[in-house]
């Protein structure tokens, strides 16, 4: 597969936890990570799989998330790849109340399994309100 067929499937992934993410489908996103994945946000511990899926399933129900990825860049390296987009995020509560909205960068690191999947094994998430 060549490069560019590759970034595509990274894109595919993003876009894929993107439609996970509004559906509320947790294990459609869980299955688009790795299992030593690790989330950094700022002024938070570093995040792994089971606090997201915990945090994931605590808000099912509770809020809907409509977000909106611009890819700035895709480099791949072997099994490896990371990514810089631009994400506009806002998060709609469900039973009423102000959306919250979220805005910045997010880089990305991606490995590629046996499979040929990629999935996502590091994420700095620089999302601030707006």
């Amino acid at each position: 597969m060549n490069e560019e067929e590759e970034k595509q499937k990274i894109r595919d992934v993003i876009s894929g936890w993107m439609a996970a993410s509004a559906d509320g489908d947790t294990e459609r996103v869980l299955s688009l990570m790795a299992e030593d994945v690790i989330f950094l946000m700022p002024g938070r511990p570093a995040m792994r799989r089971e606090a997201f899926a915990a945090g994931s399933n605590a808000s099912k129900g509770q809020v809907r998330f409509e977000g909106t990825p611009d890819i700035q860049e895709i480099h791949i390296s072997g099994n490896f790849a990371f990514c810089w987009t631009q994400l506009s995020l806002k998060i709609i509560p469900l039973q009423g109340g102000t959306p919250m909205n979220r805005a910045g960068p997010i880089l990305t690191v991606f490995r590629k399994g046996p499979d040929g999947r990629w999935l996502l094994f590091r994420d700095a998430n620089m999302l601030t309100p707006t």
